[in-house]
């Protein structure tokens, strides 16, 4: 099993979205494309806003963590966006969010969801981290930042 999350393909800047639901079906898309996944857009939009109405993963500081388990996968994947202009998202803070860490792992693999949300949550929970991904020029900048996990494992 891969250990990578993020391909260069799941990982967009600027993105230009209106609500929750257009972010899910703009990450979706992307995950679709970059995984040659056989899996509806639709499922995995309805997935995660309803993964969203048990609570918000707006986890402070201008990040959200939205995830969903998805049938028919057989691997955790993940893509990222920082967003144009920040959008509410019920978070902890109250602060509107801009860097989307968008998870999706398999219906069964609660263990291997949990571990990549940790892990993902941790990396930007650093303010370096988030720091480099809002100033960072392009896509393939922010995957080498996202890439560059110099988390230790016992933190």
């Amino acid at each position: 099993m891969s250990d990578v999350l993020f391909t260069a393909d799941s990982v967009v800047v600027d993105l230009n979205v209106s609500s929750q639901k257009q972010l899910f079906q703009d990450m979706a898309t992307r995950l679709i494309a970059a995984h040659g996944l056989d899996i509806s857009c639709r499922d995995i939009v309805a997935a995660a806003m309803e993964r969203e109405r048990l609570g918000s993963t707006g986890v402070g500081n201008g990040v959200a963590l939205p995830h969903a388990r998805i049938e028919g996968l057989d691997r955790v994947i993940a893509g990222f966006a920082r967003l144009n202009d920040p959008m509410d998202f019920d978070s902890v803070d109250g602060r509107p969010v801009d860097l989307i860490a968008f998870l999706l792992a398999p219906a069964h693999a609660a263990g291997a969801h949990l571990r990549a949300l940790a892990r993902v949550s941790r990396q930007l929970r650093r303010e370096e981290k988030r720091s480099r991904l809002r100033s960072a020029p392009d896509a393939l900048s922010a995957f080498t930042i996202l890439s560059d996990d110099n988390v230790q494992r016992a933190a």
